[in-house]
């Protein structure tokens, strides 16, 4: 059974020019999910999918393999992850068995450990397909309403919690956005990954952040320095 890691990393950013090469704390950001593959000890490749051979360049220099660039109609703003990773799939030629992680290249907050734990832990659930992290919401939305742009009139989402003391609520959780175990069958068959056959791997907060704007990449640096700091 191969190992392998797929790095999806498209060019054409719009939000954050380059965002997949820019210096994040010195270094391209898509080096720290590089680098966190080859330290997890795990992958027999580390493979970067992308359309930019500005992105292979610099990809290459820390290791990882570019055996094929991403065609323009899976690189759109509107692609979906799962087609993507299918494709780094038929281009190597992979085995039914196998098995491919999908690590996002602006997750540098990401530990290496968390790559074997969950690897680990998927293995020991035989019967599962996929196993991907996510975290805690920082406030529960339970407690979330709308505010109606026109008259600032507000609305609940959800009325009976109007008045429910949130640490009396169930935790809910979303996506970490850092990576995806899975077996090369499911996501050749594009399975949905936030479904029962799945297995949550809880990140810590510190250890999350969705970096979508230039705030987002200021507070994302905030937290790998003082992570690295300690």
């Amino acid at each position: 059974m191969k190992k392998i890691a797929v790095i999806p990393a498209r060019g054409g950013s719009k939000r954050i020019p380059k965002k997949n090469i820019r210096l994040f704390c010195d270094q391209p950001i898509i080096s720290y999910s590089i680098k966190n593959a080859f330290e997890s000890g795990v992958f027999d490749e580390v493979i970067v999918s992308t359309d930019d051979e500005e992105i292979a360049e610099i990809s290459k220099t820390y290791g990882a393999k570019i055996p094929f660039l991403r065609p323009k109609e899976l690189s759109l703003d509107t692609t979906p992850t799962l087609p993507v990773i299918a494709h780094a799939i038929k281009e190597l030629h992979l085995n039914f068995d196998d098995l491919v992680c999908c690590i996002y290249p602006t997750a540098p907050l990401l530990k290496s450990q968390y790559l074997t734990s969950s690897l680990d832990k998927l293995l020991q659930s035989p019967e599962k397909l996929y196993i991907f992290s996510c975290v805690e919401f920082d406030f529960t939305p339970w407690r979330a309403f709308l505010i109606n742009n026109e008259n600032e009139e507000i609305s609940m989402l959800f009325e009976k919690h109007s008045l429910s003391r949130s640490q009396d609520l169930k935790k809910v959780y979303h996506d970490a956005g850092a990576f995806y175990w899975g077996k090369t069958g499911a996501f050749c068959d594009e399975k949905p990954i936030f479904h029962p056959h799945s297995i949550p791997f809880i990140l810590p907060r510190m250890f999350v952040q969705d970096i979508d704007t230039l705030d987002d990449w200021e507070i994302a640096q905030i937290k790998y320095k003082l992570k690295n700091s300690k």
